[in-house]
């Protein structure tokens, strides 16, 4: 938001206000307004102040937690690990230990998650390849889909 002071006919100053409305940070972060109205509700964003008007305003501060908030998002936390670090932080802790944990735990589970990918991957590659091979005149009513039920 800027406002224009004249000090002299010849000069004018613009200054800028360290609050801005919930459509200007939402543009500023890219994510919808709703998701901020969430972030608050959830406690990841302290309760916004508010203008003479009602409307909901936001400092600096706010951007930089939400910018911390997409980074650990991109990192696979889920909200419940995000409040959990930003309270540590509000708290006066550094959270950097938890946060080490925490992502220690998430790539142990994406490497889990990989190994099952990779077992379905083989078992739907056989599959594929049964389908190939197999007439579907052959398939009884009684047996719904060879390709799935024949034996192996």
């Amino acid at each position: 938001m800027t406002a224009t002071v004249n000090l002299d006919p010849r000069y004018k100053v613009k200054t800028y206000d360290a609050n801005v409305l919930i459509g200007e940070l939402a543009d500023a972060v890219g994510v919808p307004s709703q998701t901020l109205r969430f972030y608050e509700r959830k406690g990841l964003l302290p309760r916004s102040g508010r203008s003479a008007n009602g409307y909901r305003v936001y400092d600096e501060s706010t951007q930089t937690r939400l910018h911390f908030i997409k980074a650990a998002q991109a990192a696979g936390l889920t909200l419940a690990e995000i409040r959990s670090i930003l309270d540590l932080r509000d708290d006066g802790a550094v959270p950097c230990t938890h946060v080490a944990a925490l992502i220690d735990n998430k790539l142990t589970d994406v490497r889990e998650r990989i190994r099952h990918l990779a077992a379905l991957q083989t078992e739907l590659e056989t599959l594929v390849e049964r389908s190939h091979l197999l007439d579907p005149a052959d398939c009884a009513d009684a047996d719904i889909c060879n390709i799935l039920t024949a034996p192996k």
